[in-house]
């Protein structure tokens, strides 16, 4: 396993020169497990760079699972800059707190969506899959 940090600031990226030595994106982790499987806690800004990376080689990209701890803006903000919900073919499970009134779909499509987004989230080419996170323990790639 090998876990790489993105962002890990609070509710505000800070991106500057005095934020090099730590980092100004806020809240993503990369986790890449030992079968390859590619989990990704939060989408804040962080996950912009590692999208990017991801698709960079041009290669088929594998499932990767983001895990929302929770869907405050500076845990969900890089959501739509994420370069592989762009790729016709690739699949992007998101994992996310339940909810008693609404999906995490229809909750994530209330930020993606005008106008606080250009793209419908009905518009996104990638395979999106939601999925209530469990309030038990589960298993991501073995």
């Amino acid at each position: 396993m090998r876990a790489r940090i993105w962002g890990c600031r609070g509710s505000l990226a800070t991106p500057g020169r005095e934020t090099l030595r730590y980092g100004g994106n806020t809240s993503c982790v990369q986790i890449e497990l030992n079968d390859g499987s590619c989990v990704i806690l939060d989408a804040g800004t962080g996950i912009r760079g590692l999208g990017l990376e991801l698709v960079a080689d041009h290669s088929p990209i594998p499932p990767i699972h983001i895990c929302l701890t929770h869907l405050h803006l500076d845990h969900i903000e890089g959501l739509g800059f994420f370069a592989p919900i762009w790729q016709q073919g690739a699949e992007v499970h998101v994992w996310g707190p339940p909810s008693a009134t609404r999906t995490l779909e229809e909750r994530i499509a209330r930020y993606l969506s005008a106008p606080l987004f250009p793209v419908e989230l009905v518009e996104i080419p990638a395979r999106l899959v939601f999925h209530d996170a469990p309030t038990d323990t589960w298993e991501i790639g073995g």
